[in-house]
């Protein structure tokens, strides 16, 4: 695994996830924490679930680890052959899907709000938020399509070492959606009204179909060109299928209890699905920069170092990528938990979204933040399980998360009375059973995979992140006395002080310390800055 390639992709990410940020401030800005913001969020979480069931997740996953070993294997003209019939099959297999849930959209609504008509929830049923919901969930449901295809393409891209293009596929789905859905939201209703949520749901579709054509150039580049393909008996496609099966529900289940929190928070009353939603808008920065980054360039070399049994270089390159992501997403995790608040308002506290929204969003993202190590670590750890062809394990693990979080939640909810907030808390309760479970599982099947060393480097980073937690306490307390009294730009500014001098003191004390994922992390930094 190549650093260089890690924070290429990083870079790449960050830009995507930046964007989705920005489309996350015009949400709140102009929806605040509103029922119908929750409609919309609570709509596009269906297509969102397909997408990491079928797209981002388990075919991308699938796709690239049987790609990269026929590759190496029979040549380039069995892998692409393998391609145009994965392209084939996918393009026919989900417009099946998405005409079904157009069709099934009323239906698939009445279940996700059915728990906001049971005895115990305070929302009370209304047949407007209904219809709207449907609505837009018909509307959507083209983006699952677009969105799978675009996922086969950045496989190929990966697999062929051509990792920049595909991070920043993202990037033109954020784009299409904020500037289509914007324009189209504001032509049906310019008043932002419950109406202009429908132009913001074409805007997904928009931005779907962005993301796909965006890949073209680099695909064309590789020397792909896709012929239809409908001879799907195919060993390689057998194979794909086979991975994909339990990988469906292993690699999604954290999006999976992202739905069930949404049906849980919708019946716990106006707002609390918007509320988790920006919070975990946040939550997927670091995610999505680092643990995403790090899984994208290490799944095709574990992929290749498992062709006929694990290779010498399987474990070192598994164990660098934890290491790497420990080093990358502790601080991260740090800082939104204790600088939620600040964080909340200056990038969301807007126009319809106000104080009241800015707390509730907030201790929703403490709650995440307490996951998030281990939600970062899965995103490495599962694929892992797929190129050595353990791919059922993955599946009853992610089951029992599944079922744990369930429990969770309904003893939070209807048991304690809790709030939203511990809707959050289940998802991170669950990841974190989740990546302990497989992580000594693969032990199991492979040996140790540097145990030792990632439990002194997280020793170290203890140290670092102590330091770090002293420099945000002193900020929040001198800092941030009152976010309410305080303009926007006092408000920027101190966060803007605070986040560099964390930074600096994070990366001196690791320095110090001699963190090798810091050292290599600096001289690539000398490098870039002296060109």
């Amino acid at each position: 695994m190549s650093a260089k390639a890690t924070w290429k992709v990083s870079a790449a990410v960050m830009a995507s996830r930046v964007l989705g940020l920005l489309r996350e401030m015009m949400f709140a800005g102009l929806f605040g924490g509103s029922k119908w913001m929750d409609c919309f969020y609570l709509a596009f979480k269906v297509p969102n679930l397909l997408r990491d069931l079928f797209a981002e997740g388990a075919l991308s996953q699938a796709f690239v680890t049987v790609f990269s070993k026929k590759l190496k294997a029979e040549g380039e003209a069995s892998a692409w052959a393998l391609a145009n019939k994965m392209m084939t099959l996918t393009a026919v297999f989900m417009s099946l899907v998405t005409v079904l849930g157009i069709l099934a959209a009323p239906w698939i609504v009445d279940f996700l709000t059915s728990l906001s008509r049971s005895g115990n929830s305070p929302r009370l049923y209304n047949p407007e938020e209904i219809a709207l919901t449907v609505t837009m969930v018909r509307v959507m449901y083209p983006f699952i399509l677009l969105v799978s295809l675009a996922a086969l393409v950045m496989g190929l891209l990966n697999a062929r070492h051509i990792f920049g293009m595909p991070a920043m596929a993202s990037c033109f789905f954020n784009l299409g959606s904020m500037i289509g859905g914007a324009g189209l939201g504001w032509c049906m209703d310019p008043t932002w009204g419950p109406r202009s949520l429908i132009g913001f749901s074409m805007g997904v579709v928009i931005g779907g179909l962005a993301q796909w054509l965006c890949q073209f150039p680099a695909l064309r580049a590789a020397g792909y060109r896709f012929v239809a393909d409908f001879q799907w008996r195919d060993s390689g496609v057998r194979q794909i299928l086979r991975l994909m099966g339990p990988a469906v529900v292993a690699a999604s289940v954290v999006q999976i209890n992202v739905v069930i929190n949404a049906m849980f928070a919708y019946g716990v009353g106006e707002g609390a699905v918007s509320w988790l939603s920006y919070a975990f808008r946040l939550m997927q920065l670091p995610i999505g920069v680092f643990g995403v980054a790090v899984a994208t360039v290490t799944l095709p070399a574990l992929a290749r170092s498992a062709v006929g049994g694990v290779s010498e270089d399987f474990k070192p390159t598994l164990a660098k990528g934890l290491r790497l992501v420990a080093f990358l997403v502790l601080p991260s995790t740090l800082g939104l938990v204790l600088l939620a608040e600040p964080i909340v308002s200056v990038l969301y506290e807007r126009g319809a979204f106000d104080a009241v929204d800015r707390m509730q969003t907030a201790v929703a993202l403490r709650a995440y933040g307490y996951g998030l190590l281990c939600y970062a670590w899965l995103k490495v750890l599962q694929p892992a399980f797929y190129a050595i062809d353990k791919r059922w394990l993955p599946l009853l693990v992610s089951l029992f998360a599944l079922g744990l979080n369930l429990g969770f939640n309904g003893f939070f909810v209807f048991v304690m009375h809790w709030g939203h907030e511990s809707l959050a808390l289940t998802t991170s309760i669950s990841a974190t059973v989740n990546f302990l479970i497989l992580f000594f599982a693969m032990r199991q099947f492979v040996g140790d995979i540097g145990t030792r060393d990632l439990l002194g480097l997280l020793a170290k980073l203890a140290v670092a992140a102590a330091v770090m937690a002293g420099v945000c306490l002193l900020a929040r307390h001198f800092l941030f006395p009152d976010l309410t009294g305080l303009t926007w730009a006092r408000r920027a500014g101190g966060l803007i002080a605070t986040v560099a001098a964390a930074a600096a003191a994070y990366l001196t004390a690791t320095h110090l310390l001699r963190v090798t994922e810091a050292q290599d992390a600096l001289a690539l930094l000398r490098r870039r800055l002296s060109r």
